[in-house]
């Protein structure tokens, strides 16, 4: 066991690889990241499925059975990507029951091209759900405007979230309200609470990248000090809201039913800046209950050189606000910020997805020459 990564997940960091592919399942690699990197979860996108299915020919033969019954395309996605979802919940099911349904977690994604239209999404939503079948699934809903209704009602339905694409602190609020809101419809239908889990993934390394190229446009020497801080005073500035909204009397009437806490997800953690460390984004950000969903490049830069110095959010709400502060006196809007990165969040995501449409189109168009 790596004990970088252990002394992390001691720390009460859940370890997710933000990876996945059938190359990683087949070959045990996944199950060894289990073991000895204190990885507990999955998550996946558009853009991890375009990678995998363009590696290698592992997908080859089920391309070729989809091709020959004729498959309708977006039924083809379907059949890989949850097939790869479903054998990846079999691999984390010990650590699932092991934690309680807390981790062994894994994501799927609803189709970004759907991520404002609430019916469509929540159609597919639980779609996903059925299809993938299994108790450590999670549907990944993008926290839009119309994603958020949805987030309510498959909530309702005993459907276990990832709320994806969070950047605001306002939004983020919106979301834990969304998820009571949930909650508390699934209690009234005699849903079992204790079985809904849910995350709210805050997005953290395009913050900085966002921010750090306006800072640089001003050019002041106070602009370029703030450069590689609003990223973490963001996140930290998250949890206190999570800790504020979940110490609510709202969730501790849900809580006495077995209602679990929504927990924040640290994602897009892989530095962008070669001046930062490399592994900026984990150890800052180490705090109990949290998710921290990692491209395996930055977990074993963490395996290697990673430090755990303890719990470097609670506490911190004054000074991480202090730099949000100090950003909009330098002249950065910090709403002007988090709409620009929720447009191209979802424009990042639907491209991916058109990319994944256009590889499959492909292999099937040409499983059927060959057939």
């Amino acid at each position: 066991m790596n004990e970088r990564l252990k002394a992390l997940a001691d720390a009460g960091v859940s370890i997710w690889l933000d990876d996945l592919s059938r190359e990683r399942i087949t070959s045990g690699n996944l199950a060894d990241l289990v073991s000895n990197y204190s990885v507990s979860g999955v998550t996946t996108n558009p853009t991890i499925f375009a990678a995998a299915l363009a590696q290698g020919h592992m997908y080859d033969e089920q391309v070729k059975e989809l091709a020959a019954r004729d498959a309708e395309l977006h039924d083809a996605i379907k059949v890989l990507t949850t097939d790869d979802v479903r054998n990846a919940c079999d691999i984390m099911a010990a650590t699932h029951a092991a934690t309680n349904g807390v981790d062994g977690r894994v994501s799927i994604e609803v189709d970004p091209d759907l991520a404002n239209e609430t019916d469509a999404t929540t159609a597919q939503a639980t779609d996903l759900w059925k299809v993938v079948d299994r108790p450590n699934v999670l549907i990944k809903i993008p926290a839009t405007k119309a994603g958020l209704p949805s987030i309510t009602t498959v909530t309702a339905e005993g459907v276990s979230v990832n709320v994806t694409l969070i950047f605001a602190l306002e939004r983020y609020r919106e979301v834990i309200n969304a998820y009571l809101t949930g909650l508390e419809r699934a209690a009234e239908s005699g849903h079992d609470l204790s079985k809904i889990h849910s995350v709210a993934s805050f997005f953290v390394s395009r913050v900085d990248t966002e921010i750090d190229k306006r800072l640089e446009a001003i050019g002041s020497d106070e602009a370029l000090a703030l450069r590689g801080k609003a990223a973490i005073a963001n996140a930290r500035l998250a949890y206190a809201l999570f800790e504020e909204e979940f110490s609510s009397e709202r969730f501790a009437a849900l809580e006495a039913k077995g209602a679990n806490r929504q927990r924040p997800l640290w994602a897009s953690t892989g530095v962008k800046n070669p001046d930062y460390s490399d592994t900026m984004y984990i150890t800052e950000l180490v705090v109990p209950n949290t998710v921290n969903t990692m491209p395996e490049k930055t977990m074993m830069a963490f395996a290697d050189h990673g430090e755990v110095r303890g719990d470097m959010v609670s506490g911190t709400k004054a000074e991480a606000q202090q730099v949000l502060d100090d950003l909009e006196r330098v002249g950065i809007s910090y709403d002007d910020v988090v709409d620009v990165l929720e447009k191209e969040g979802v424009e990042k995501f639907e491209a991916s997805w058109n990319e994944l449409v256009v590889d499959v189109k492909q292999e099937l168009e040409a499983a059927k020459a060959a057939g």
